[in-house]
């Protein structure tokens, strides 16, 4: 009987540490999946079994609502008096005459929405919601409350991706935005007016929108989700190939989910074309597969990576530009330059060539093609096909990078969240050239500078290492979490490198 039980207990502590072994490697590969893969795994532990279609064989919506409404966030945002003092002095001078109603002096807080994608609480937003804030509050669908931290921006794309520290959450499934078809039944969900967990129905209008709001430098301050003037060029590269929908959104819908009819996700909600600033019938979304190419960018390397075919062109669909360039064509781009050792350049393209197809795909405008290689990595093959000399001719492009990127690190707990947002940047862990180079053993490299923050401010740029902060040692993310959250007198005192090796020290007064 002795024996019967020993043999039993052995194997009961064998079953548990192999089951705690295997737990450790499930988080450990769990933490380096995209976010599709982490997505296949949860819904193939929570299948859905209802069905989207009524008995009267009917596109039935509430089904839909009913899948994607919990897993919807809104999202409300404080900034400082400082970020607010240009808008308020503009205020102060035009406000009352257009009877706008002038906003109180002191912190100013703004709203919008937010999608969770990841059960450990991964959110997808827009750029411009949480721009420059200082303070993220996040209240879900069942009206918990979290602090969010911002893991990374690209404001190409105006897209965010921020986190909040919660786990078991309901998530929206990632659907594919290339299978949208103008036509569809949609839903939009978010938080308009503050009217949080909104509903509303209605078609895919149009697909490929490029609306000339997203990076233009005539209007740098502009809200994108408000009226738009399609007549304002974009002086600044920005990735437009929205999806267009009259389903009514309205401002507080940024950052929302635009849904199919079986709840699948297919766009972030981000702007609406208005003469009032309000619904007139055109929103736009941002294509969910542009999207996770971002996000999972971010979340590998605290920032986009991005491959350039290498080229400025003239988009030939605008009125009056096939004259300007002496072409009869009247869609397609029209290759206006180079850049020296580009992928272009590289694979034998030249000034005066028209693009017509990108990976077999008919170009009719500029959004055709910066969509599709905005979902590419650098070191990537693009086909262009090309008209020149009346004849068309296939390249293959190789994208190239603007430089390399490190990896990310990990999370930051709750109660450093407002602080970590407040220095406005990102970071990832030093890898071996830099640690030879600047003689160290570890720290943190600056991936990307947000505006509007201290380390914008005191211009820290990307590229330095963060060594110490408050005289303790920063190997990670954790190190920085404990840092920040002892302070003494409300200061901060950071120590690193420039990229060009100087060393500094900064003291900030973060009270």
């Amino acid at each position: 009987m002795k024996k019967i039980g020993l043999t039993l207990l052995t194997a009961f502590v064998g079953g548990a540490m192999a089951l705690g072994v295997y737990k450790l490697a499930e988080n450990k590969y769990a933490d380096n999946m995209s976010f599709e893969d982490k997505q296949k795994v949860y819904f193939a532990s929570n299948p859905s079994t209802s069905p989207t279609v009524s008995s009267a064989g009917q596109v039935d919506l509430t089904q839909a609502a009913a899948e994607v409404t919990p897993a919807v966030v809104y999202i409300r945002t404080t900034y400082s008096s400082k970020q607010s003092d240009s808008q308020d002095q503009f205020e102060q001078m035009f406000g009352e005459m257009f009877g706008q109603r002038m906003r109180p002096q002191g912190p100013q807080m703004a709203s919008g929405s937010g999608v969770i994608i990841s059960p450990d609480g991964y959110i997808v937003t827009n750029n411009h919601v949480v721009e420059n804030a200082e303070k993220i509050d996040i209240v879900t669908n069942d009206h918990h409350q979290y602090e969010a931290k911002v893991i990374g921006t690209d404001p190409n794309t105006d897209l965010a991706l921020i986190k909040i520290e919660a786990t078991n959450l309901p998530i929206v499934k990632l659907g594919n935005s290339d299978a949208v078809r103008v036509g569809e039944w949609v839903l939009a969900v978010g938080n308009p007016f503050k009217l949080t967990s909104t509903v509303t129905a209605g078609i895919v209008s149009a697909k490929g929108r490029s609306i000339g709001i997203i990076g233009s430098e005539d209007q740098p301050n502009q809200n994108p989700f408000g009226p738009v003037n399609q007549k304002t060029p974009s002086l600044r590269t920005g990735i437009e190939s929205f999806i267009q929908t009259d389903a009514a959104i309205n401002p507080g819908n940024s950052g929302g989910a635009l849904v199919n009819s079986n709840g699948e996700l297919i766009g972030i909600n981000a702007a609406i074309a208005s003469h009032t600033g309000s619904y007139e019938g055109y929103g736009f979304a941002i294509p969910v597969n542009l999207a996770k190419k971002v996000l999972n960018d971010i979340k590998k390397y605290g920032k986009v990576k991005r491959g350039y075919v290498g080229i400025s062109f003239a988009d030939l669909s605008v009125p009056d530009a096939a004259r300007s360039v002496n072409s009869d064509k009247t869609n397609g781009l029209y290759i206006s330059g180079l850049m020296k050792g580009g992928g272009a350049e590289a694979a034998g393209l030249k000034e005066g060539d028209i693009i017509t197809k990108v990976d077999g795909n008919t170009v009719y405008e500029s959004s055709d093609l910066q969509e599709r290689v905005a979902r590419l990595q650098p070191g990537d093959k693009i086909n262009l096909t090309v008209m020149r000399d009346g004849k068309e001719k296939d390249f293959n492009v190789t994208l190239k990078a603007d430089s390399p990127e490190p990896r990310i690190a990990g999370s930051v707990s709750k109660s450093a969240a407002e602080l970590f947002n407040k220095l406005g940047a990102s970071f990832v862990p030093v890898n071996s050239d830099q640690k030879t180079k600047f003689h160290i053993n570890g720290g943190l490299v600056v991936s990307q500078v947000r505006p509007g923050g201290i380390f914008d401010d005191t211009d820290i740029p990307v590229g330095s290492v963060i060594t110490s902060i408050n005289k303790q040692s920063i190997n990670s993310i954790d190190d920085m979490d404990k840092a920040i959250t002892n302070l003494r007198n409300g200061r901060l005192m950071i120590t690193g490198f420039y990229p060009n090796g100087g060393r500094f020290t900064n003291i900030f007064d973060v009270r």
